[in-house]
């Protein structure tokens, strides 16, 4: 899995909206400790979590199972723009065949969990795929037997108030293993001076 961070809010953004309420936009440092410290105080010790809505942040998240992306899908306020299997499933018709132990090969393709039989049963499901993307199958129709190991790749935009959630939630070591590791990935991509809105979200490892 890799993440890149692609945009973000500056800071001031939501120390503006914060002074907009009390109208002391003359004790503002654009940004600065001054304005990080009220941040922290509205935010992380009162709760006015509303004001952090005003800092987004949008992601480059490849490397993914299937598996990750469905769990996204419980997260509503986030917009994903997911890799299509509509069009981009010809990588894997032109590829070679995969033996059944080339963990290295399919790792191309799929997230490979550590266990042999289910990612041996990945790479069966690869190969069944393969032939039948082969016999003229369209993608629309063979795309419902990829395996949920199937790598996938998304540009994911969140704001910062769902994102503590989302890390609060994901790196809770009941979480999916996977997504649990894209929580920690998240939070490390993310600009230093933006990480001290997250570590109380953030579970030890």
């Amino acid at each position: 899995m890799t993440i890149t961070l692609l945009h973000h809010t500056p800071l001031e953004v939501c120390s503006h909206a914060i002074r907009t309420c009390w109208q002391s936009f003359d004790k503002s440092d654009d940004g600065g400790e001054k304005d990080q410290a009220l941040i922290d105080r509205v935010v992380n010790k009162y709760k006015h979590a509303s004001t952090i809505e005003h800092l987004v942040y949008s992601f480059y998240v490849q490397g993914v199972s299937r598996a990750l992306l469905q769990e996204l899908a419980r997260h509503r306020i986030a917009s994903p723009s997911v890799k299509s299997t509509r069009y981009t499933l010809k990588e894997l018709k032109d590829a070679q065949a995969f033996a059944e132990d080339d963990y290295d090969a399919a790792n191309r393709f799929i997230v490979l969990t550590g266990n042999t039989l289910v990612d041996t049963a990945s790479i069966k499901a690869l190969n069944n795929l393969q032939s039948i993307l082969k016999k003229g199958i369209s993608n629309d129709i063979a795309k419902f037997c990829l395996p949920e190991s199937y790598k996938t790749e998304l540009t994911w935009t969140i704001n910062a108030r769902s994102l503590q959630n989302f890390i609060a939630l994901r790196s809770d070591k009941s979480a999916l293993w996977e997504i649990r590791d894209m929580a920690y990935k998240l939070y490390e991509t993310l600009p230093q001076t933006h990480q001290y809105l997250f570590e109380k979200s953030l579970y030890p490892k």
